[in-house]
Order: C-alpha cells, then structure tokens, then sequence
C-alpha cells in the first residue's frame, strides 16, 4: 500500500503527492487532502449522469485507487453531485467548504434555552441546599430538646 491510513485519514507520502500534483486534474495537495480542479469535477458529475461509475471515471482521469483510496471517487461524486444539483456548475466552480458555516459560538455565549435550563438547574440547586439546611437545623433543635 503506498499510503499510510491514520485514524481513518489517508497521508500521503512525499512521492504520492508529486505524482498526484502532476496530475492536470488536481489544483491542489497536501498530506491529508486533494484539491480537484472545477473543471474536473463538473466533467465527472456530467460523465457520471452519462452512465460511467466513480471508479471509472477516477481512472481515466489517471488516479491511482490504491493511492487515493478506494472509496474517494465514490464519496466525491456523491458530494459534487449534491453540489451540483443545489447550486449548478457554478457550486463546483468556486470552494464551498466552510461556507453558510455559522462557526462555533463563543464559550461565553449561550442561546436563550440555555440560559434558562442553567437556571433551572442552578434553582434545583438552591432548593435542594434550603431543604437539606432546614432538616439540619430542625435535627439541631431536637437534639437540643433532649
């Protein structure tokens, strides 16, 4: 196997990454992930609809399935073809990843449900100790009685 699997990651080494950079259909590579080409993409929604399956379509497109992994062509064209069929050519065109991302809150921000199930909690809370201090100081003046 010319790549190594790292929790459930594929890292490509030093040469995958040349030959896959070589490739006219790759924009981009890094250890972890390759950038396709939008052209390349769009052909491959087009010639999947055409009736060419993932694989075949990644191996003419001169990929090596035992470097990119067995499983790519079909997880690329299942998301390119979402892609396609929500925003058009031009969803394949540009880098969506990250967008309509509303990102992480800030750890100091809660929603309203939030706010108010912490305060029910912290209520619970409180009546818990008032009940709890109540039986003690009724046990105290018992104990004094005696």
């Amino acid at each position: 196997m010319t790549y190594m699997g790292y929790m459930n990651r594929t890292l490509f080494t030093e040469e995958n990454m040349k030959n896959l950079a070589a490739n006219p259909h790759v924009q981009q590579v890094s250890e972890t992930n390759i950038t396709y080409k939008p052209e390349f993409k769009i052909a491959a929604v087009k010639a999947y609809e055409e009736g060419f399956t993932p694989v075949e379509i990644f191996i003419q497109a001169g990929f090596d399935l035992d470097v990119i992994g067995h499983k790519k062509p079909k997880h690329s064209l299942k998301r390119w073809r979402e892609t396609f069929a929500k925003y058009g050519e031009a969803g394949l065109a540009e880098e969506r990843r990250g967008k309509g991302s509303t990102g992480r809150r800030p750890a100091g921000e809660l929603s309203v449900e939030e706010e108010l199930q912490r305060a029910m909690a912290r209520i619970k809370l409180l009546q818990a100790e008032v009940d709890f201090l109540k039986k003690l100081e009724a046990l105290e003046r018992q104990k004094k009685k005696r």
